[in-house]
């Protein structure tokens, strides 16, 4: 059974900046009408991650990169090359399209200390630029505890996301902003500080809580934050979760239909999740459908072994639907998530190095033999980001909010720069079922699809 949320509470409003400004209306209101301090939320990640994978002789493939994309074998992987070909990025990259001279900001929480190290070994191995990432740890934040798992989990989650923004925008800066702790209202005082301080040109937030979850007060905080991040010319991203059409309810005991925020913004574009086959070792772009991994139906993310992640989307009831979304969302109500979607299985993972999960598994965290496939809508975030700074550098400046320019060239005519998903969906098993198709054109299971970067990086750069 497929579900249909309510309508939204607000009334829907044609033009996008009397929607911002009415919703931060709408919010602060909500927020005076409850405690008068908000009530912080934990936001808790732990990436997809596979056992260890040995580098092979130089020269040699990895033993994963050769498996059937159905996973009979294991789960298949892919390098840094093999992801810029398959998305359409390997010919702009020849050209010098590297986003030479923009940052990606990434936000998230606590000190993984290996993170330099992990960036030189990925480096090294595959043939990349060497980067030094420039880390701001915001005032407060704890040593890091490797016996904590909320720490591990969210060490794990800078790795990917550092490591692999710097595969799509080999040239660009990098700069990681860790909050002080995973609760919500910290992550928002990183994230304005990323803003307050201008310290990059993209912005991405490979993590999420269901928003009816969030206080009213940090809410609109965080609006007026991300408002005044695309007035300077910022794009925001964010991850729409690994738990399909679900989210955690508020305790974190059981699932709820529901969207999830940052993502829900509509000052965000929301990154979904796909399972990518390609063909050969060089890459080339075969076929995707929607992530679910296995294909049972989707849970919550970490319930003990009955675990299976799935692409996170639905509808807002808090956001209304925006403009940009008006002639191509014809499902549901209110804001929908996700907008586009990135390739997010194990099974087709990321080949990453992780001196968090080496240490895990009570290995070197320097081993440069050791390698780890990582999946989750959180791999696309960075990735999405890293692509539209490339975009920046091909305009010659800051595209600011891509949402409408994304809907207007899926709604174009013209080579397709985005692969339309219309294969799969993010039913949750604990809810019955409940859930979302894939289909043609947009869909709340993998948005308006994933990149094509030949087509689609020119296109925004106009």
């Amino acid at each position: 059974m497929k579900h249909n949320l309510r309508p939204a509470r607000s009334a829907r409003l044609a033009a996008a900046l009397v929607f911002s400004a009415a919703i931060a209306v709408a919010l602060v209101g909500a927020s005076a009408s409850r405690a008068a301090s908000p009530r912080a939320h934990p936001i808790h990640v732990r990436p997809v991650v596979s056992a260890p994978q040995r580098a092979p002789k130089p020269g040699n493939l990895f033993s994963c990169q050769a498996r059937p994309i159905n996973g009979s074998q294991g789960p298949r992987c892919y390098t840094p090359q093999q992801i810029q070909q398959a998305y359409g990025y390997s010919g702009l990259l020849a050209s010098g399209v590297d986003g030479a001279g923009k940052t990606v900001v990434i936000i998230d929480a606590y000190n993984n200390p290996y993170l330099q190290s992990d960036l030189d070994i990925q480096s090294s191995t595959f043939g990349l630029p060497n980067v030094t990432l420039n880390k701001v740890v915001m005032p407060g934040t704890p040593p890091f505890d490797p016996n904590d798992g909320n720490q591990v989990g969210w060490a794990e989650e800078e790795t990917l996301d550092v490591l692999w923004a710097h595969a799509m925008a080999p040239g660009a800066g990098i700069t990681l902003v860790a909050a002080k702790s995973n609760n919500d209202d910290d992550i928002l005082a990183a994230t304005k500080f990323a803003v307050d301080n201008h310290l990059g040109d993209v912005i991405s937030q490979s993590f999420g809580e269901a928003e009816t979850c969030v206080d009213p007060s940090i809410l609109s905080q965080q609006h007026a934050v991300f408002q005044s991040a695309v007035d300077q010319g910022m794009t925001l991203f964010a991850s729409s979760g690994d738990s399909g059409a679900s989210q955690f309810n508020c305790d974190g005991t059981a699932a709820i239909l529901a969207a999830s925020s940052p993502a829900s913004d509509p000052l965000v574009t929301g990154v979904g999740g796909t399972t990518l086959s390609a063909t050969d070792p060089a890459g080339m772009y075969s076929v995707e459908r929607a992530w679910t991994e296995p294909l049972f139906g989707c849970n919550p993310p970490a319930v003990a072994a009955a675990d299976i992640n799935c692409s996170g989307g639905g509808f807002s009831t808090i956001y209304t639907r925006p403009a940009f979304q008006q002639s191509l969302v014809k499902d549901g109500t209110g804001r929908g998530v996700p907008d586009v979607a990135y390739n997010a299985g194990v099974n087709g993972g990321v080949l990453t190095h992780c001196g968090i999960c080496n240490l895990i598994f009570g290995l070197d965290p320097t081993d440069p033999t050791i390698f780890f496939l990582f999946g989750g809508t959180s791999a696309g975030s960075p990735q999405w980001a890293a692509l539209t700074a490339d975009a920046d550098q091909m305009a010659g400046t800051d595209l600011g909010d891509i949402n409408s320019s994304l809907y207007s060239i899926a709604a174009g005519p013209g080579p397709k720069a985005l692969h339309d998903v219309i294969q799969g969906n993010n039913d949750v098993a604990e809810l019955g079922g409940q859930g979302y198709d894939a289909h043609q054109g947009w869909d709340p299971v993998t948005g308006l699809g994933t990149p094509n970067a030949a087509y689609l990086l020119p296109g925004l750069s106009k």
